[in-house]
């Protein structure tokens, strides 16, 4: 009998078999080179050198997970023409923001410096712009930011993040005989609250003051600079420090005074808040002094006993405004040149006058006057 025969001829013959799967592979190869693509095989795993990579993809808008770097403006809203600006407008924003603060309206009444977004705090772009967060400060300190929050610069402690000038002030050559911390509050407190003021041990003459803001420190550098009173040429300069740490164990002034003092919430500080500081009135110094809060009825030679007492020359002449109220009354000071009203202003600035209907004194406070002269007669 014979070998019945085999139903499979590629079990019939083996190297057909090979030959069919071989023509298979050749022509799945055909296909894919034809198509533009090829196969390579390494190690008996296929890696496809080339693979269906799309000619176009459609990015929606630019942000963590998809980004067109042909078009960075993907997904940004068209900006609304207002017309303000008589015309299109750019989604570009601008590169510097309205500064935050209590409003510019102060300025040209303060002499803020350059334009700046009110007096107590200094300005600062919208967050963004700078690194920085929403805008922090108090009016004390003048932070960086609208009148709401607080603020660590409140505290006397540089604000994180955000890229401003110091609001700590040098100041040098100093009559070492003359002048203490009071005294120098007495005459910076004009241009910007006062938080400390440090005397150096071992530089005579020299002292750091921290003040309320930046602002501050620009006021009194623009406005005080190379001013002489006491025999000395005071110089002020920016330091590089963002706040006075506190001294623990001062050591004594010639006049037996510590050489550092703190006056953070000193009632004698003048921007405390933005009703304080509106009534200020930024000017460099001039030989005529205004003088207010003193008692009603003041006379004359009370007044230059202030300045006698003080041991500094007494003005050469005095003019009392007539009081509408019986609660206080004020006027002008004249002196002979600006050196000696200004020693006058360090010396007589929050002395203390005898007030005849209660235990209680008043502080007198004296600031630099616009007048050129006193008139002889003042206007009711």
């Amino acid at each position: 009998m014979g070998a019945a025969p085999s139903s499979s001829p590629a079990a019939a013959n083996p190297l057909t078999a090979q030959s069919s799967y071989l023509y298979i592979v050749l022509r799945l190869l055909r296909v894919f080179m034809a198509e533009g693509k090829s196969a390579l095989v390494s190690g008996g795993v296929a890696r496809w050198s080339a693979v269906w990579w799309p000619t176009k993809l459609n990015v929606y808008k630019n942000d963590a997970e998809s980004w067109d770097f042909t078009n960075p403006n993907v997904g940004m809203k068209e900006p609304q023409n207002t017309g303000g600006n008589g015309g299109g407008g750019s989604s570009r924003p601008p590169l510097l923001q309205e500064p935050r603060g209590f409003g510019g309206g102060m300025n040209g009444q303060m002499g803020g410096p350059r334009g700046s977004g009110g007096l107590f705090n200094s300005p600062m772009p919208d967050s963004g712009l700078m690194g920085g967060g929403q805008g922090q400060g108090g009016p004390f300190m003048g932070g960086a930011g609208g009148p709401g929050g607080a603020s660590l610069s409140a505290m006397g402690q540089p604000q994180p993040g955000l890229p401003q000038q110091g609001a700590v002030l040098m100041v040098y050559g100093l009559n070492k005989d003359k002048m203490n911390a009071d005294r120098i509050f007495n005459l910076l407190c004009l241009y910007g609250n006062i938080v400390r003021i440090k005397f150096l041990k071992t530089k005579e003459g020299c002292a750091m003051v921290q003040m309320g803001d930046a602002l501050a420190v620009e006021r009194a550098v623009a406005n005080l600079n190379n001013t002489t009173f006491f025999g000395c040429k005071m110089q002020l300069g920016y330091s590089k420090q963002a706040f006075l740490a506190d001294v623990q164990q001062p050591y004594d002034l010639p006049d037996g005074t510590p050489s550092f003092k703190d006056y953070m919430g000193n009632k004698n500080n003048r921007f405390i808040n933005p009703e304080m500081a509106s009534k200020n009135r930024i000017q460099p110094p001039s030989k005529i002094l205004h003088f207010f809060n003193t008692p009603p009825g003041l006379d004359e030679d009370t007044l230059k006993q202030v300045f006698m007492e003080g041991d500094v020359i007494e003005p050469k002449s005095i003019k009392l405004f007539p009081s509408k109220t019986e609660r206080s009354s004020s006027g002008l000071l004249e002196f002979s040149n600006i050196s000696e009203a200004l020693e006058a202003l360090v010396v007589g600035n929050h002395a203390p006058i005898p007030n005849p209907n209660s235990k209680f004194p008043f502080i007198m406070k004296l600031c630099f006057s616009s007048s050129r002269h006193i008139p002889n007669k003042m206007a009711e």
